[in-house]
């Protein structure tokens, strides 16, 4: 019996299930005669099976045939016959073909009945009686093509005398009714079989059973496959799959199941093709170890599985999570030869894209591409998603334009994952025009993409927009947590409570199922609104469900306590009605719980450090005093960070509150150590600062470079301030390093603290480097300076900009320009970017040596190398032409820097002034002081003393009169640099009034000076105004100033 076979079967299943039912039958009909015997026969039975023979003209056609298909054709191969063979040939009517002329004959005679409806088969068959054996009416019987033709033939055949009714002659009548779907038919026919005696065998009733799954008829199929197997008949495989396949195009797959299970108890032996649907079906009903069970036992019996199975498998264990088990089966596989589908590269490529392992990803596609497999539009949005992952945007968008290029973009899921692409990279408004382009090209949205709308819209924080798409995704029901994630998190990162409350409220009505995510940031929203109440509640929902709350979550809610610090302090207080009101609930069983999970103290501690941040220092001591009554230690780094906070904050009584409850309680380490210090110093208490560090040190505790920094610099600073009123007293004139004697001792710790950083050996970086050759700096000690400087390179320690401009002021203040210089080439040759500040530096040392032409050039060329020059630097050009009396360059550059868009200063005219006074151009001088004035910058005294100096070195006292009372009448004072300038030129040409007079108008203002001192008492003296110079006499004693009796008046009259 011919059946067909299922569409997507193989080949070897389609002619093996073909093979089993139509050849091999069990019959009652004996061929021999023996009459109820019942014995297993073939209606191509070897016992009466003819010779095949090879006529001439056939073998004319095949060697035709030949000629035209080139040397590889197949060649026939030739029968040799015996003598007897050669003559039955000749002798028997049947002229090669398989049965006789006479039957032939009838087999037509049958089917002409086709053209004739209202012909009888009595009639047509009238000259076969007695003619056809019983086998050769099956034989006719079998040969028709059209039902109602084997109907009424077999009605015929069951008159003729040869007749005796058989399961052979029934089951060719039910596989011909059950091909065209005649299943009515085919039931009368066989319960006819039954009546007439007939017991049906396992051919029989696989045929019936075949036509039941060819028709759909499922019910009756599986309700017949029941009674069959009550009667013990066991159909063949070929029968199973045919029952399986039509069940699992039905998708009843667990009935597939339920077949493989009852045919295994039965010992049907299956075949590659019952295992292939078998194991389809497991995977449709998501069971992955039947399947690989099945598969197993697949390879046991040495059965290649097909692409389509390993793909199914491949894909299902992927979605279980068995990675490792999906790649193994594809590497089995391949090893079988079988080349991958769309669908198994697919299936794959989502793994890879999963496990971010993208370089196997890429292998895959390269190897798709070798095997020439045309990728899909599923496969080309992967690759998509895998390019954005590796920040290959332009990859990603190159792969989408070849995708709409190639017309397979369809898909909206291509469109959202190459909007996910744009989003990744901050591209938001492309990834809403991909978004757009997809409902211009009539792509059905869904709630896949109007979620990634929604995700673009919160990462715009567009409001409007996301509550508009949020609406829409609502029309398709509540929208998913992710999505009411997403916007209440925009609502709380603008700021929007009163929304976030609305969304949350109606998440409620809905009986909404929190995910974890969503759970959290609800319970976040709790949190930081202060709602301690929805937030315990929720809380103690989590605890029902015994979901596992996160540590962040808890630390959300400890932070709630600790801001609400007065309503837990009530709940200590008063714990009945704590209970009453809050279930229990409190900070410290919180605190307590957050503990108990693995990193929950470092997360406490965290907190600790983020309050004192954000300047919650109350907040954070709150939580460090729940701890510690715990009997927790909370870190370091905690406690670190909250003493800085509280030297900020210029809180120094709470900083060493702290400190020292921290060092009673728990030893402490250098971290606290450091943040005590640095507190002491942004305090202003640099000696403790000092001696804390020292004991610090003494105990063996680290030094952390940053914290050895800073105290370095305040003792610098400490000593720079206090010293900034000796340098007052001291003439512009005087160079810096003279004022070392009247400075505090301060640079002494500073060397301490440097000697015993290098005898420890302790790690410094180029800060602390830095910090201390600026410290020797500004201590005039210079050759320590550059011996720190030298360790620093056999150190190896990497030199920055800092570091050479620091070296380049050591130098140049030591009168080295051309180690100054040489330090300059050295960090260009390192390639570090040379700034503004470091040209400046140099600019003011060449202008200092005289050296304008070189100064000139260092400046074209920092503007050569694309730096624009600031206020500084144009001060230090001019003041470098000004030292070499250039009055006009300088002029230029004074323009010049007008021109750049930077306003001149006080700093800037003095220059000028200094250049026009240097050149002897003592009315443009005047002119700048005028054009000072004029642009609303009061002028100080070196503005005028510069003009004043020029013309008493040219002898011009009464020009040098006019300017210092010019100087007076504006409400300048004079410094003490001008007052004994002034003197001393009164007290030589004898102006003994004019000098008196200076020395009552300035007495008051000026400290005490010996040369002023002395000269007004003798000018008094001169005068004969005894008494007078007496109180001098009497001041110089007061002060314990030198009375210099060598001063004589009129000495150059």
């Amino acid at each position: 019996m011919a059946m067909a076979a299922p569409p997507h079967a193989p080949m070897a299943a389609t002619v093996s299930a073909s093979a089993a039912i139509s050849i091999t039958c069990s019959s009652s009909y004996d061929g021999d005669g023996d009459g109820g015997a019942s014995s297993s026969w073939s209606l191509s039975s070897p016992r009466r099976r003819p010779y095949r023979r090879l006529l001439h003209d056939e073998a004319q056609r095949l060697r035709r045939a030949r000629r035209s298909q080139g040397p590889g054709a197949d060649t026939p191969r030739w029968v040799r016959r015996t003598t007897d063979q050669m003559a039955r040939y000749v002798e028997d009517d049947r002229a090669g073909h398989v049965y006789g002329r006479h039957v032939v004959a009838a087999v037509r005679a049958v089917r002409a009945t086709a053209s004739r409806p209202s012909a009888d088969m009595r009639e047509a068959m009238a000259s076969f009686v007695t003619k056809l054996t019983f086998r050769e009416m099956c034989v006719v019987l079998r040969e028709q093509r059209g039902w109602r033709q084997a109907r009424d033939f077999f009605a015929w055949m069951k008159l003729q005398l040869c007749y005796e009714p058989s399961v052979v002659a029934y089951t060719i009548l039910l596989r011909l009714y059950g091909r065209v779907g005649k299943i009515k038919l085919a039931e009368e026919t066989f319960l006819e079989m039954l009546e007439a005696g007939c017991e049906p065998d396992a051919v029989a009733c696989g045929t019936l059973l075949c036509a039941y799954a060819r028709w759909g008829r499922h019910k009756d199929m599986m309700l017949f496959y029941s009674t069959v197997r009550r009667r013990d008949i066991v159909p063949p495989i070929s029968v199973f799959n045919y029952m399986i396949s039509s069940l699992q195009k039905q998708k009843l797959h667990s009935k597939v199941i339920h077949v493989w299970k009852q045919m295994r108890e039965a010992n049907v032996a299956p075949n590659q093709f019952t295992y292939t649907v078998v194991i389809g079906s497991y995977v449709k009903e998501d069971l992955l170890e039947e399947a690989m069970d099945a598969l197993g036992e697949m390879r046991r019996y040495r059965f290649v599985p097909e692409e389509a199975t390993y793909s199914l498998l491949i894909s299902l264990s992927s979605k279980h999570g068995k990675g490792e088990q999906a790649l193994k089966l594809f590497d089995d596989m391949r090893a079988q030869g079988i080349i991958p589908s769309n669908y198994t590269c697919a299936s794959l490529l989502a793994l890879y894209y999963k496990n971010e392992d993208y370089s196997n990803a890429l292998s895959l596609f390269s190897e798709m591409e070798d095997n020439k497999i045309v990728p899909d539009e599923v496969i080309y949005g992967i690759l998509v998603r895998i390019y954005g992952k590796l920040g290959l945007y332009e990859d990603a968008q190159h792969m989408f334009e070849e995708i709409e290029k190639a017309g397979l973009l369809s898909d909206e899921q291509t469109y959202v994952a190459m909007a996910q692409v744009h989003m990744n990279v901050g591209h938001y408004d492309r990834a809403l025009k991909v978004l757009e382009s997809m409902r211009i090209r009539n792509v059905k949205p869904s709630h896949y993409s109007y979620s990634a709308l929604l995700r673009c819209y919160v990462a715009k924080e567009d409001i409007p927009a996301a509550e508009d798409t949020f609406q829409i995704l609502s029309n398709y029901g509540l929208p998913d947590a992710f999505c009411c994630n997403d916007l209440l998190k925009l609502y709380m990162r603008l700021g929007h409570l009163d929304k976030a409350r609305e969304l949350i409220l109606m998440m409620r009505e809905g009986n909404f199922q929190l995910d974890e995510d969503l759970c959290m940031t609800v319970l976040e929203f709790y949190c930081k609104s202060s709602m301690i109440d929805d937030a315990e509640k929720l809380f103690k929902d989590i605890q029902k469900k015994e979901r596992t709350l996160k540590n962040q979550a808890m630390v959300s809610l400890i932070e709630m306590y600790a801001r609400n610090r007065t309503r837990v302090i009530h709940e200590e207080e008063g714990p009945s009605k704590a209970s009453d009101s809050v279930g229990g609930l409190s900070a410290i069983m919180i605190l307590k719980s957050l503990l108990d999970m693995p990193g929950g103290l470092s997360n406490a501690c965290q907190l600790i450090s983020k309050l004192a941040r954000e300047g919650s220092t109350d907040e954070a001591k709150f939580l460090y005093e729940q701890l510690t009554e715990l009997g927790a230690k909370p870190e370091d780094s905690a406690i670190a960070t909250l003493i800085i906070q509280y030297g900020r904050a210029q809180q120094l009584e709470q900083a060493q509150e702290l400190f020292e409850s921290a060092s009673v309680s728990f030893p402490i380490a250098g971290h606290v150590y450091n943040a005590m210090v640095d507190a002491l110093c942004k305090c202003g208490k640099i000696d403790e600062a000092y001696r804390l560090f020292m004991e610090m040190a003494d105990q063996g505790n680290s030094r952390d470079a940053v914290t050895i920094s800073i105290l370095v610099t305040h003792l610098t600073k400490h000593v720079i301030s206090i010293s900034q009123s000796a340098i007052s007293l001291v003439s512009h004139f005087v160079v810096v390093s003279h004022l070392v004697a009247l400075l505090p001792g301060k640079f002494q710790e500073v060397e301490n603290i440097m000697d015993g950083c290098f005898s420890d050996e302790v790690q410094l970086d180029t800060v602390v480097y830095n910090t201390f050759i600026k410290s020797m700096l500004e201590s005039g000690k210079l050759h320590s300076a550059v011996s720190i400087y030298d360790r620093m390179i056999s150190s190896d320690i990497p030199r920055s900009m800092q570091t050479f401009n620091i070296m380049i002021s050591v130098y140049g203040k030591g009168g080295k320009l051309d180690k100054a210089i040489e330090m300059f080439a050295a960090a260009q040759e390192l390639g570090l970017p040379i700034d503004e500040k470091i040209y400046t530096n140099m600019l003011s040392l060449y202008g200092k040596a005289g050296r304008h032409q070189e100064a000139s050039l260092l400046f074209n060329r920092m503007k050569e190398d694309g730096i624009r020059p600031g206020k500084i630097s144009f001060n230090s050009m001019i003041n470098a032409y000004a030292t070499s009396g250039l009055h006009q360059e300088a002029k230029i550059v004074f323009q010049e820097m007008q021109d750049s868009g930077h306003t001149p200063d006080s700093l800037s005219y003095l220059a000028l002034i200094r250049a026009y006074t240097e050149g002897k151009r003592y009315a443009e001088a005047e002119e700048a002081i005028q054009l000072m004035l004029s642009s609303n910058i009061t002028p100080s005294c070196p503005h005028f003393s510069h003009l004043i100096f020029a013309f008493l070195k040219e002898g011009q006292i009464g020009e040098a009169q006019r300017i210092y009372h010019q100087m007076e009448e504006m409400g300048v004072d004079a410094d003490l640099a001008c007052c004994r300038t002034m003197m001393r030129v009164y007290l030589e040409h004898g102006l003994v009034d004019e000098g008196i007079s200076l020395f009552e108008t300035t007495r008051g203002s000026l400290k005490p000076d010996s040369f002023i001192l002395s000269a007004a008492f003798h000018l008094y003296e001169r005068a004969g105004r005894g008494s007078e110079a007496g109180g001098v006499l009497d001041a110089i004693s007061l002060h314990g100033t030198t009375f210099l009796r060598n001063l004589k008046v009129g000495a150059k009259a």
